[in-house]
């Protein structure tokens, strides 16, 4: 798969991982698990970026005496799943083209 798409899809899904509800970074790997495998080094990784792209915001709260990271979705961040929706439309009908092979 194109590193690009791959990149865009995975993005999305840790979207989609806190779009109901804000989640760290352990509970969205697991989450994660039963459509795609991520390592915690990849999953950090993308994280940092969405933040950097302000389609999430991060805030540190302390639990069992350790702080941890929780990780809230923002408008843009939901915007950016819309988007991917129609995106995926455009491109299923690519699909759709070559695998019927006109």
């Amino acid at each position: 798969m194109d590193a690009q798409l791959r990149r865009g899809i995975l993005d999305v899904c840790v979207l989609s991982a806190i779009k109901n509800e804000d989640s760290y970074g352990y509970k969205i790997i697991k989450d994660l698990k039963p459509v795609l495998e991520l390592s915690e080094s990849t999953l950090y990784t993308i994280l940092k970026r969405l933040e950097e792209a302000k389609m999430l915001v991060v805030r540190s709260a302390e639990y069992e005496g350790r702080l941890r990271k929780y990780y809230h979705i923002t408008p843009r961040g939901l915007r950016r799943i819309e988007e991917f929706k129609e995106e995926w439309k455009e491109l299923m009908g690519v699909y759709s083209f070559i695998a019927e092979g006109y």
